[in-house]
């Protein structure tokens, strides 16, 4: 391979080749189950329009030839200012599955969010880690002793906070998903933390390998909680003493409540544009949200990153951190554990590069000065 004669089995760098190459991959199923998002897709729309709304004002001479990319969280410093976001049923993507992305996140140094709607349970992602950083990502079961063995699991296992989603006390209108009559869940996917789970299994009358339909079954009767409220955080505290940190806040009266509630940090987010359709994007939200926090507890935001620029801008709105979704699940697609480490390495070094040109040394010191918001497109 040279200049004149680049490598033509090697994996892209532009991220829309990505894109293309995963709808050539999949089939319709599991492709819209990754890629699509609720209603008519609006919200995903307005995370992206959200992005781009707001443009780089960069300065010069300012001496950037040392950058620093670290973040310290929650009593640890990482290198990165990004994680992989809690996805779920990644055995619909690719056969590595979770185990492969969670392999691609220790080798960069970057941490891993395991989802509760893993099909590879948790105890067997934290092996594959080592000790590389990661987190558990919680869907609050309807049943409590369930919640509560999942969070026991988790500190068990090493992982080192909780993420918990608020945003999906049920499934979402989304309509390819309904279209194309998929929901990987009923084929006994993504349920691996479930069908591993001693709380899970004292409620069944045969285990999940004598009826694995049966146990499928009692799945849809608990995996949602459309009925909890504020005071519900008190049970979460008294079952683990990891930090809590509340995901898809989107609305400023929220953040307030997770402050009263003295929750450790929340993830502004709207799932990708997943749940509500017609909401408004992650980083619309992400200043109204910063300004009600003021400093108190991190704010990390994910929902639209797709590039270095997009980290920046984030940041400079006063994210903590992002975290990465649809971008590394089209890696796993295209090239499994290699695919997500590329796509990881690429965004990284784009931030990297992007930052010095911004005229900035360190993403901790991003600030609104190097941001001007431009007309609605």
């Amino acid at each position: 391979m040279n200049m004149h004669d680049p490598d033509p089995n090697r994996l892209p760098v532009v991220y829309e080749e990505w894109e293309r190459l995963v709808r050539e991959k999949l089939e319709d199923g599991p492709y819209y189950y990754v890629a699509g998002g609720a209603g008519g897709e609006n919200t995903m729309n307005a995370n992206l329009k959200a992005l781009n709304q707001w443009k780089i004002l960069p300065r010069m001479l300012r001496n950037v030839e040392d950058r620093d990319l670290s973040v310290s969280l929650f009593g640890k410093t990482y290198s990165f200012p990004v994680m992989h976001a809690p996805i779920g049923v990644q055995s619909i993507i690719h056969p590595e599955g979770e185990i492969g992305s969670a392999l691609a996140c220790a080798d960069v140094g970057v941490p891993y969010i395991a989802s509760s709607a893993s099909t590879i349970p948790m105890e067997k992602i934290a092996e594959s880690m080592g000790e590389a950083d990661r987190w558990f990502q919680l869907y609050w079961s309807k049943d409590p002793d369930i919640t509560a063995s999942f969070l026991r699991r988790a500190e068990a296992s090493g992982y080192s906070a909780i993420v918990v989603t608020l945003d999906t006390p049920m499934m979402a209108w989304r309509e390819y998903d309904l279209k194309n009559v998929y929901l990987p869940f009923l084929a006994g996917e993504g349920v691996g933390n479930y069908f591993t789970d001693p709380a899970f299994n004292a409620k069944l009358d045969k285990s999940p390998k004598e009826d694995p339909q049966a146990a499928i079954m009692h799945w849809t009767q608990i995996f949602g909680n459309a009925g909890l409220t504020w005071e519900d955080i008190d049970f979460l505290k008294a079952n683990t003493s990891l930090p809590i940190i509340l995901k898809g806040i989107l609305h400023p009266d929220d953040a307030k409540l997770a402050l009263d509630h003295g929750v450790d940090g929340i993830i502004v987010s709207n799932h990708g544009g997943r749940q509500v359709d017609g909401a408004i994007g992650a980083l619309e939200a992400l200043p109204l949200v910063c300004e009600v926090i003021d400093g108190r507890i991190p704010v990390l935001m994910d929902s639209g990153i797709r590039r270095g620029a997009d980290i920046i801008k984030a940041m400079a709105l006063g994210a903590s951190a992002v975290l990465i979704g649809r971008p590394l699940m089209y890696g796993l697609a295209v090239a499994g554990q290699q695919g997500v480490k590329e796509v990881m390495q690429n965004m990284i070094a784009d931030l990297d590069i992007t930052l010095g040109l911004t005229g900035e040394k360190a993403v901790q010191d991003l600030n609104t000065s190097i941001l001007k918001k431009s007309v609605a497109e």
